[in-house]
C-alpha cells in the first residue's frame, strides 16, 4: 500500500506556524515512508477567502522545501486539488448519504433556528439541532424541493451508542454520540462543510493517513460515521499536540500570531524555521537539534510526538537561527544579507567579506544588520562619556592623549591595509607603554562613535579608509578638548 499524505489548509491569509508544522509532519510521514505529500485548498469557507493566500501557500511550501507530488498548481490523478472546483462532487455524495439514511435535507429557516438556539440559552442548554425535518416524508420533502425551498443537508448522528477510533498519538478516542451534532454536510449555497468534504476527498485522493491538529480530535468519530455509512476505509489518523503562545494562549492566525512570513521578514532563515518547528511536539531518539530536511526524514518517527502542549520558544528560535546563520558560506551570508547591507551601507564602497566575518558570528537575525553597520555610513553623534571605561582604565583625558598620538602615526601610513594599521597601532602601544585596550578602545569610539561594535578598532579604521579614519579622530579630539577645557 502506497503511503498518501495531504496537508489541506483554508486560504485565508499567511500559513501559520501551526499549519507549517502540520505540513511538514505530513511530508516527513510521507517521505520517511516512500509515500506521496498531497497539497489540497479548502476554499469552501467563502467568507473567509483571502485574496492571493493560495499563492501564499504554494510559495512557502516551496520556500521551505515541502515539495507535494500532487496540487492544484503541479496536478496529479486525483484532482482537482481545489474544493470549490469539486461542488457537484460533494452535492452527488451528500444525497447519496441521504439515499442511505445517513443524512437528511433540512428546510428550516434561520427564524426557527434562532428561536430554538433561544429556547437553549433560557434552559441552560447547548444549543443542538432537534432533528425536526428528519421527520419529513418523502413526499413533503419532493414537494418542498420542487417548490424551490432553500436547503441544507445534515448528517444524522445515531442518539444512543458511541463511536470510537483509534489515534497514533493518542490512543483510542471514544466519544458517546449523543455528544455529537447533527451537523450541516452541505450548505444551502451548494458549497459543503468541512465535515463532508474532507472525508469525500480523502477518500477519493486515497489519503492513507491523515495528519491535523488536536482540535480534530473530538470531531473524527462523526467523519468516520460518514465513510461507514458509504462502507469505505477509515484512514489512520495521527492529531498533532497544539503550539502555544504560552502556558495558558494557543498560538493563533486569528490573534496576530506571527506567521512563516512575518518571521522570514524579521530575518529568521528558512532552514531554521522549518528545523525549529519540527520540535515543536516531536522529539528525536537522540539530543540531536539541527536538522537538515532530509535528516528530518530520517529521524521523524511518529513515535517521538508528543501529546502534551508545545510551547513556542522565540529565544530558542533565535538561538537556532544563529547557528544557521552561522553555516552559511561567506558567499551564501553576502548574497542573504545584501539587502540588509543596503539600508546602512553602500556596499560597493566596503569590503564585504571582512564586514561578513565580523558580524556573521555575533548575528541572531538578519535584520540585527542595519543597526550594528549604520556607523559605518555616518558617524553618529555621541557624547564624550563613551571615553570613560573603568575596566580598560580610559578616561576622556587619557583617551585625548592616545587620540593625539594615533593621529599622526596612522596619517603616515604608506599603505592603510588592515595588517599595516594593527602593526602601527601594537608599535605605539609598547612605545607609550599602556595596555592593548587603552590605545585601541577610545580610538574605537572616535572611527564608530556607538559602545559596541562588530569587530575592533583596527578592523573598522581599515574598512572607513584613510581618509574618513583620520576625519573621524579629528572629530574626537575635537570633541574632547571643547569638553576638557
Amino acid at each position: 500500500m502506497e503511503i498518501r499524505t495531504r496537508f489541506a489548509p483554508s486560504p485565508t491569509g499567511y500559513l501559520h506556524i501551526g499549519g507549517l508544522r502540520t505540513a511538514l509532519y505530513a511530508y516527513l510521514f510521507a517521505k520517511k515512508n516512500g509515500g506521496k505529500f498531497i497539497l489540497r485548498i479548502e476554499d469552501t469557507d467563502r467568507e473567509r477567502l483571502v485574496d492571493e493566500a493560495s499563492e501564499i501557500i504554494y510559495r512557502t511550501l516551496k520556500d521551505t522545501g515541502l515539495v507535494y507530488d500532487e496540487g492544484p498548481d503541479v496536478g496529479g490523478e486525483y484532482g482537482p486539488y481545489i474544493q470549490s472546483e469539486r461542488k457537484d462532487i460533494y452535492q452527488k455524495y451528500a444525497e447519496e448519504l441521504v439515499r442511505r439514511g445517513a443524512a437528511y435535507y433540512c428546510f428550516c429557516t434561520k427564524e426557527r433556528l434562532s428561536g430554538l438556539r433561544a429556547e437553549c440559552e433560557a434552559k441552560g442548554e447547548q444549543f443542538k439541532y432537534d432533528k425536526h425535518c428528519l421527520s419529513l416524508t418523502p413526499e413533503e420533502i419532493k414537494a418542498k424541493l420542487d417548490a424551490g425551498e432553500p436547503y441544507v443537508i445534515r448528517q444524522n448522528i445515531p442518539t444512543e451508542g458511541e463511536t470510537t477510533y483509534s489515534d497514533m498519538v493518542y490512543g483510542t478516542v471514544t466519544v458517546p454520540n449523543s455528544d455529537m451534532e447533527d451537523n450541516i454536510l452541505l450548505k444551502s449555497d451548494g458549497y459543503p462543510t468541512y465535515n463532508l468534504a474532507n472525508v469525500v476527498d480523502d477518500h477519493l485522493m486515497k489519503i492513507t493517513h491523515v495528519i491535523r491538529g488536536i482540535e480534530y480530535l473530538s470531531s473524527t468519530p462523526k467523519y468516520n460515521l460518514l465513510y461507514e455509512a458509504m462502507d469505505w476505509d477509515v484512514p489512520e489518523y495521527i492529531h498533532l499536540p497544539p503550539v502555544m503562545r504560552d502556558k495558558h494562549a494557543k498560538l493563533s492566525k486569528r490573534h496576530g500570531d506571527a506567521s512563516y512570513e512575518d518571521f522570514v521578514e524579521k530575518g529568521f532563515l528558512s532552514g531554521a524555521i522549518l528545523n525549529y518547528i519540527a520540535l515543536l511536539g516531536w522529539s528525536p531518539s537522540d539530543n540531536q537539534e539541527i536538522f537538515t530536511l532530509p535528516e528530518l526524514v530520517h529521524a521523524f518517527d511518529v513515535s517521538g510526538v508528543s501529546k502534551s502542549p508545545a510551547i513556542f520558544d522565540v529565544e530558542k528560535l533565535k538561538w537556532m537561527n544563529a547557528e544557521y546563520i552561522r553555516a552559511l558560506s561567506e558567499e551564501q551570508f553576502i548574497e542573504m544579507a545584501m539587502p540588509y547591507f543596503e539600508q546602512a551601507i553602500d556596499p560597493d564602497k566596503f569590503d564585504l567579506p571582512l564586514i561578513t566575518r565580523l558580524i556573521q558570528p555575533r548575528l541572531e537575525v538578519l535584520t540585527e544588520i542595519p543597526d550594528k553597520l549604520r556607523f559605518l555610513s555616518q558617524l553618529p553623534d555621541y557624547d564624550i562619556s563613551l571615553y570613560h571605561h573603568k575596566k580598560m582604565k580610559v578616561t576622556p583625558e587619557s583617551a585625548l592623549v592616545y587620540l593625539e598620538a594615533a593621529y599622526p602615526v596612522l596619517r603616515d601610513l604608506p599603505d592603510f591595509t588592515e595588517t599595516m594599521i594593527h602593526d602601527s597601532m601594537m608599535e605605539l602601544v609598547e612605545k607609550l607603554g599602556v595596555k592593548n585596550g587603552q590605545l585601541l578602545y577610545p580610538l574605537r569610539v572616535a572611527v564608530s562613535g556607538t559602545p559596541v561594535t562588530p569587530g575592533g578598532a583596527i578592523e573598522i579604521a581599515y574598512l572607513l579608509g584613510k581618509h574618513e579614519t583620520l576625519s573621524r579622530i579629528e572629530t574626537g579630539i575635537a570633541k574632547l578638548k571643547e569638553a576638557l577645557v
